[in-house]
């Protein structure tokens, strides 16, 4: 007998379908078919782990699975919120598991990850937002797998006091929190959230620990303008935020927020170079930039430059 499952995105069932557009070349890639692939997801699945890379339909799962990079989700697999870019399901959420953190270190330690990321679904309804269990799952990970360095990318802990602190002080080695889009498309693209909560949740990180990395990543192609990038680009320089990602819109249903634009790789190769001439330490910005890939090998790079930063300031 087969189970029925519920809607995915039940509040978006009653919206009017924006038509989903045909990619253009430079966005298309393979369907995933790896060994490594498979042998991926079968890990996950035996661990009870959910990932962003399936759950948010990210386009780079082949490529990012093949080498068995995987981003953990944690605290379930259905969030609290409804934002009209995501592919998450939406609704009731799942119970916390207890022995998630060390089903997160075990993946890690049998992949042989050198680089880590763990980000989670918004958890409303939890009252730290779910912060012990980022703070159990780095404990976890240092445990099992020390030589792995942790980027985490969180929720926003809207109305949760003492839980970015909290998160803080287990001391990930980077800490990660998308602000998405421009905050005048906040109503309509992200309205659980608050644009200058978010802005001042990562000057926070730096004020409690100036050592942590932070990173934020924003999309294009939602009806911002140039001019509106620009300035999240300088309010993200003012919290001295050090890693900028940039990547292209993908709509994942005819039911969530339309595509307004394709940028050019043209177009986010000059925002880039606007992007290191406002001072970030680190930028990747391209069609298929997503906050997690590649985030082992530009982790490094990262260190690097902010170690020829202080070099060049001696």
């Amino acid at each position: 007998m087969n189970e029925i499952r519920p809607p995915r995105h039940p509040e978006k069932a009653h919206r009017p379908d924006n038509p989903v557009p045909r990619k253009p070349e430079w966005i298309r890639v393979k369907a995933p078919t790896s060994p490594e692939y498979h042998e991926t997801r079968r890990l996950m699945r035996r661990l009870n782990l959910a990932t962003v890379c399936e759950e948010a339909a990210c386009p780079n799962i082949g490529e990012c699975w093949k080498q068995k990079h995987a981003t953990v989700m944690i605290l379930g697999s259905v969030c609290t919120r409804a934002c009209a870019f995501c592919n998450v399901a939406t609704g009731r959420p799942d119970q916390l598991d207890p022995h998630e953190p060390e089903h997160v270190a075990e993946a890690v330690a049998e992949l042989g990850l050198r680089h880590v990321v763990v980000t989670s679904v918004d958890r409303d309804d939890l009252e730290d937002g779910g912060a012990m269990q980022f703070v159990r799952v780095i404990e976890a990970l240092r445990a099992r797998a020390p030589a792995t360095t942790i980027e985490i990318l969180t929720p926003d802990f809207l109305k949760k006091p003492g839980a970015i602190e909290m998160v803080v002080a287990a001391r990930p080695d980077v800490f990660n929190h998308n602000l998405e889009t421009v905050p005048r498309l906040y109503p309509s693209i992200r309205p659980g959230a608050r644009y200058f909560h978010s802005l001042r949740l990562l000057a926070r990180v730096k004020e409690i620990d100036p050592s942590i990395f932070t990173k934020s990543g924003l999309m294009v192609g939602l009806g911002e303008s140039d001019g509106e990038v620009h300035q999240v680009m300088d309010d993200l320089r003012s919290a001295e935020v050090d890693f900028l990602t940039i990547g292209q819109y993908l709509q994942p249903t005819p039911k969530h927020a339309a595509i307004e634009r394709f940028v050019t790789p043209a177009a986010f190769a000059e925002l880039e170079r606007m992007a290191y001439g406002k001072g970030f330490l680190m930028v990747s910005a391209s069609p298929l930039t997503r906050s997690s890939h590649h985030a082992g090998e530009d982790f490094a790079r990262l260190r690097a430059a902010r170690q020829a930063r202080s070099d060049a300031a001696d």
